[in-house]
């Protein structure tokens, strides 16, 4: 840089401090732009304050805007009360509100009711738990419809898309000591309503619920008998074995003063039944727990359904129910009804004298029976004096084997006696080996049964009277709540199968991906007990070729495949009795004599035998006819 520029820097420089200094504002005006400041910060702090309390100046157009707005709502409002009365008529007024959830419980459950549809939402048990520890819901929120549909004012009405308005204040009832009740009502204009009324008693399955229409005659048309009521349900998977769960998923339903029936679910992926006379109660069954609506009085009809729904983690089966329920056109009409949510335990549906047990799936007629009036009863007396499960299976088996040992006995007496009379059977065979000698090597083998007292049908006859007990404990173990969620050994369930090992696979036919072990014992203990029967019948002529394989051992791996997936306390029970069985075999075996039953076969031929009376008429009517009779 030169001289010359340096100094035209500082004449700059000077000049520009001089005009700063000259241009100075005077103390007045220093102060005046203060208090300008002043109140400008305090104007901006005012409008910050006024928007953060949701107040805000608005200028002239923004306030015509505002008033504009709320003008087109009233109109929108007044437009939409229109279109509502257009739907929904006098239930205008209930088409629109709050939905909330009112909670109604006892010690056992927690029913909540929602004021959408006035329906039971949901309900918990509160005494138990699903398989995976969860807490028990037999149903909740939109997986379960309940609502009527009628016709009012030429509009088509379903209460479930209505509003109710709830009698109580408070959210949360608890009927702890006393009866409590809850009134929800829809309303269709002033003093015209519905009301559904909730009640609930300390330590109690049933929920009272009635239905009150109250001057409803100028709103449902007067020649309506009855209207209509929908209830739908997908049913939730509660226990382990999901199939096996499904399999006992239907709906039953009971006559008016007659019998108990379902829909048969086994096998069916959807099913429906037309019930066209009257219906006393009509129950969405689980293996284990049921949701029951109970008619005062009587349905006058029903018809149900149900389908499977095989795509759901969640739900089993869509249960559904339209039902109609009788109405009268009086000022003041009430239709008594009932819920139960509860438990599919035998003795506690019973106590209800309305044919809940017969839920139970005991089997029909003679095996049913044995179930109520000696299997019950027996396991109920021995399930108060112990705790564990497994041991109640045990000596419940023992118990009904000693019953049926004079039976098993003589069963294996009769084998014994054929068994010796087998060589004379087969002289008997080669004296009339041809194919139309048939007749009399038959009459030839009567005649020496009958010389020798032995009856051939002697050892199936005992075998038949012990097959009611047989089928009855196939029935009873799956369907005893008692069982639900019971461990013993390696099994936590003896309701629903055990596992040993599971298969990084699975195997089809029915098995699994896994193994069951007291399925595989009772395979095993059948194998055995089959083989010893096998050695006591060789001889007896009542084997057919290949029997033998196929009875030791096909039954058993297909007894394998079918029970891998069925209750383990089933198949506990079958591997015990198998165990007993083959003691019994072995002990009486060592008691019983082939050669002393042989000496008093022989003693027997040689007794004179007496004619029956029956026989000798049929030998008389054969001697009238011109039929030779050989003399004895």
């Amino acid at each position: 840089m030169d001289k010359n520029s340096i100094i035209g820097l500082l004449i700059i420089a000077v000049i520009l401090i001089l005009m700063g200094y000259l241009n100075k504002p005077s103390q007045e005006e220093i102060e005046k732009a203060r208090q300008q400041k002043d109140s400008l910060r305090q104007a901006q702090q005012e409008q910050v304050d006024r928007q953060t309390s949701g107040e805000r100046e608005t200028s002239p157009t923004e306030q015509q805007e505002k008033k504009n707005e709320t003008t087109q709502k009233a109109a929108d409002k007044d437009t939409s009360d229109k279109e509502l009365e257009s739907r929904f008529g006098t239930f205008a007024t209930s088409a629109k509100g709050e939905k909330k959830l009112i909670v109604l419980e006892n010690n056992k459950m927690k029913v909540k009711l929602s004021t959408k549809g006035g329906r039971p939402y949901s309900v918990r048990l509160k005494e138990y738990e699903t398989y995976d520890k969860e807490p028990l819901i037999l149903f909740s929120g939109d997986d379960n419809q309940f609502g009527f549909n009628f016709f009012a004012d030429n509009r088509k009405i379903s209460t479930n898309n209505l509003y109710f308005k709830s009698s109580k204040e408070n959210d949360s009832i608890v009927a702890r000591h006393n009866k409590q009740s809850v009134n929800l009502r829809l309303y269709a204009g002033e003093d015209k309503y519905i009301e559904y009324q909730y009640s609930l008693k300390p330590d109690a399955y049933m929920l009272d619920f009635n239905i009150k229409f109250v001057g409803m005659s100028d709103v449902i048309p007067r020649n309506y008998t009855s209207l209509d009521l929908n209830w739908n349900v997908n049913t939730p998977q509660l226990e382990k074995g999901a199939k096996n769960e499904n399999n006992f998923t239907t709906i039953g339903y009971k006559y008016y003063q007659d019998e108990v029936d379902d829909i048969r679910s086994r096998g069916n992926d959807e099913a429906e039944e037309e019930l066209n006379t009257r219906v006393k109660w009509i129950a969405f069954k689980q293996q284990f727990f049921s949701s029951i609506l109970v008619a005062g009085d009587h349905f006058e009809n029903s018809e149900v359904s149900f389908k499977s729904l095989e795509d759901s983690e969640k739900y089993l089966k869509h249960m559904e129910a339209d039902i109609a329920v009788p109405y009268s056109s009086d000022q003041n009409y009430t239709v008594p009804m009932q819920f139960y949510f509860g438990p599919n335990h035998y003795n506690t549906l019973k106590e209800y004298d309305l044919g809940f047990e017969e839920l139970v799936d005991l089997g029909w007629s003679l095996f049913s029976w044995v179930s109520k009036y000696i299997i019950i009863p027996v396991f109920a007396w021995l399930d108060n004096s112990i705790a564990n499960y497994g041991i109640i299976i045990l000596l419940l088996t023992l118990m009904i084997k000693l019953v049926l040992f004079p039976l098993t006995y003589k069963s294996y007496l009769s084998q014994a006696k054929m068994r010796v009379l087998k060589p004379e059977i087969e002289e008997i065979n080669q004296k009339y080996p041809k194919k139309e000698d048939n007749m009399k090597k038959q009459r030839a083998q009567m005649d020496l049964y009958k010389k020798a007292g032995v009856n051939p049908m002697g050892g199936c006859l005992p075998l038949l009277l012990q097959f009611p007990f047989l089928i009855a404990m196939v029935r009873f173990f799956p369907s005893s709540f008692e069982l639900r969620q019971e461990s013993f050994l390696w099994a936590d369930d003896l309701s629903s199968y055990d596992v040993i090992l599971n298969l990084p696979f699975e195997v089809p036919f029915g098995f699994g991906d896994h193994l069951s072990g007291f399925t595989l014992l009772m395979a095993a203990t059948l194998i055995f007990t089959t083989r010893i029967n096998s050695s006591q019948m060789s001889g007896t002529g009542q084997q057919m070729p290949g029997m033998k394989f196929a009875m030791t051992y096909l039954m058993p791996v297909m007894l394998l495949f079918i029970f891998n997936n069925f209750a383990a306390g089933l198949s506990y029970y079958f591997f015990l009795s198998n165990l007993i069985t083959l003691g019994q075999t072995l002990a009486i075996r060592n008691f019983v004599d082939d050669d002393a039953i042989h000496r008093k076969l022989k003693e027997n031929k040689k007794k004179p035998k007496k004619k029956s009376k029956w026989q000798s008429r049929l030998e008389e009517a054969a001697k009238k006819k011109g039929y030779d009779v050989p003399k004895k």
